[in-house]
């Protein structure tokens, strides 16, 4: 079974769900105190437990049969790794995401085998331009004999193919996330209306989850722009979703990466979500997580024994590059953008200002009112510069990323 582990990489997250099915229980760990790695206990320690799971951080490194584990449950356990995880065949996994531009019609990626289709005539629609404007995403998944499994499969492809959408295509996308907050709220049109306490949700027709072959393309098809085209469109001209014409490709790219730099990508496409959902809540955490996108991807400070330093002359360990140095020469290979270039600096600075709690953005600190001051002007020069230099910068590093050994 160790090497199965060794032999085949298994996904810690898919072993973890399989065996929730085969097993079940709580689980229960290691005191937490304890030094690294850590054992896992299924379905409990001690007497009744039938698999040991050793974890380093997050990453299953060894599976062993438990107390109550013999030779006929740990072969269908071997089996069931074998036949559920490591084989399968690809289906189309299908849902909803949302944008910020109105879905009209259809895109299909040939090579990276994703569609992008408008919601059915009898979906709910947003009354204004500006909303999250539902499309139905259809994606490649390799399916499992496991119900549990596919599921887990499907909704992590869909949501990670929805955040790399989100920094391809202007105006965003997102996807219903499984947490659904509650808040007052009436409708956009009619602002006298008496508020509700609602909870946040969409339903609409979606049909099968998974179907054997994409689905027939709408009779419009969404208009594709050169990037450079792309790039430039500013505001919403309510003419509805368009996407860049090397959208497949960067696509392909994505799904291209390796394991350590996928983790990387999908790590900042996350923070770079986040920024954006965050903005209504608090514009300094939505900047903060901006330069965290950008931090996921960089290479870290590297460690070395030095006779004598040559930054400082001593001798002993040091890291050559701090993050603020690394910050600034990622975005001058990734977004070298030389009118951005002065701000880098005060981009950083702001950044770790937040985060260490000893500023706030202007906008975060006063009740919003007409006009602006010196600062406030500043600050929204700097968070509309971060989220260009981000999205650029990221878009960038997906189409030249660092080879294996760089990582």
């Amino acid at each position: 079974m160790n090497n199965l582990l060794k032999r085949r990489n298994l996904d810690s997250i898919e072993l973890r769900v399989l065996l929730h099915e085969l097993i079940g229980g709580t689980g229960q760990s290691d005191d937490l105190g304890r030094a690294k790695p850590r054992n896992f206990y299924i379905p409990l320690a001690g007497p009744s437990c039938r698999v040991v799971l050793t974890f380093d951080g997050k990453k299953v490194i060894d599976i062993k049969p438990g107390e109550a584990s013999d030779a006929a449950q740990w072969q269908q356990i071997n089996n069931e790794i074998e036949h559920s995880i490591l084989a399968g065949h690809t289906k189309v996994g299908r849902e909803y995401s949302f944008s910020g531009r109105r879905v009209k019609g259809s895109w299909r990626g040939e090579h990276s085998g994703v569609q992008i289709l408008p919601p059915p005539a009898d979906a709910p629609s947003a009354p204004l331009e500006q909303a999250d404007h539902p499309f139905i995403l259809e994606f490649p998944l390799m399916v499992s004999s496991v119900d549990a499994l596919t599921n887990y499969r499907r909704s992590r492809k869909h949501r990670d193919l929805t955040l790399l959408l989100n920094v391809l295509l202007i105006g965003g996308a997102k996807s219903m996330e499984f947490r659904h907050p509650s808040s007052w709220a009436h409708e956009a049109t009619d602002l006298s209306q008496k508020s509700k306490w609602v909870t946040q949700g969409f339903s609409a027709p979606l049909g099968a989850l998974l179907i054997d072959q994409l689905s027939l393309p709408a009779a419009h098809k969404l208009e594709e722009l050169a990037p450079e085209e792309y790039d430039a469109m500013l505001g919403n001209d309510g003419q509805g979703l368009r996407v860049p014409s090397d959208l497949d490709q960067s696509i392909w790219s994505y799904e291209a990466l390796s394991a350590p730099n996928r983790e990387k990508f999908d790590r900042a496409a996350f923070w770079f979500g986040t920024a954006s959902g965050m903005r209504d809540v608090s514009v300094s955490a939505s900047f903060a997580a901006f330069v965290s996108a950008i931090e996921s991807l960089t290479a870290r400070g590297t460690a070395h024994n030095f006779k004598f330093c040559p930054v400082c002359g001593r001798p002993g360990t040091h890291v050559v590059q701090g993050p603020t140095k690394l910050f600034r020469n990622f975005l001058a290979t990734y977004a070298p953008d030389a009118s951005l270039a002065k701000d880098r600096d005060r981009m950083y600075e702001l950044r770790s200002s937040i985060l260490h709690g000893s500023d706030l953005m202007e906008i975060d600190q006063i009740v919003p009112i007409q006009g602006w001051t010196p600062t406030g002007f500043k600050e929204d020069e700097l968070y509309n510069g971060m989220w260009r230099v981000t999205r650029t910068a990221l878009r960038n590093w997906l189409k030249s990323p660092p080879r294996p050994s760089e990582e």
